[in-house]
């Protein structure tokens, strides 16, 4: 199983920025797409950002522009800058990755335990 652990949440001002960090470990062969999805009071959990092994990304449309996902492979670590931070922003940010665990395995998912993302007006 691999494990997720999120970081870099907070408080911050509308306008302001946040990085957030997501960092795997466990059984590892291999990632497929690695993502940032953010659950807000009142809605539902939606995917803020996603990365394919491949590169290439997908952004909800109000994050475009102002949110960038990436990926130190050496690491095993995914990142969410946001900057131009909004109130409406204000969510419980969870790291998911679609991952291999050896060679032939079948493609498993885990999920991180969330870090609170609050930008005041």
């Amino acid at each position: 199983q691999v494990q997720l652990v999120e970081s870099g949440g907070g408080l911050v001002q509308a306008g302001g920025s946040l990085r957030l960090s997501c960092a795997a470990s466990g059984n590892i062969f291999s990632f497929n797409t690695m993502g940032w999805y953010r659950l807000a009071p009142g809605n539902q959990r939606e995917l803020v950002a996603a990365l394919t092994r491949g590169g290439s990304t997908d952004y909800a449309d109000s994050v475009k522009g102002r949110f960038t996902i990436s990926r130190d492979n050496a690491k095993n670590t995914v990142y969410l800058q946001m900057n131009s931070l909004k109130p409406e922003d204000t969510a419980v940010y969870y790291c998911n990755a679609d991952y291999y665990g050896s060679s032939g395995a079948p493609l498993r998912t885990s999920w991180g335990q969330g870090t609170q993302v609050t930008v005041s007006s």
